[in-house]
């Protein structure tokens, strides 16, 4: 399935969405949010140690958890 994501305006109670050439489909389904206007900050601490988190990956792989054992390890501490 192909999901096409677009911000578009809102002019008279009506938008128009262009499709690219490629996209065949003869019906499609369309769900409207109202854009967030929010803005997001996330503080530099996070920032360094994620950044910190993958340089350490990268340089030996190794250390990645597998999903399921990371998740059971957070549900036996709950």
């Amino acid at each position: 399935m192909e999901a096409i994501r677009q911000i578009v305006k809102v002019k008279n109670h009506k938008i128009s969405i262009t499709l690219p050439e490629n996209f065949n489909a003869s019906e499609v389904e369309v769900i409207i949010f109202p854009k967030n206007q929010e803005t997001y900050s996330i503080p530099n601490w996070q920032i360094d140690k994620v950044r910190e988190r993958t340089e350490a990956y990268l340089n030996e792989t190794s250390i990645g958890q597998n999903f399921d054992d990371a998740m059971k390890e957070i549900e036996d501490e709950v």
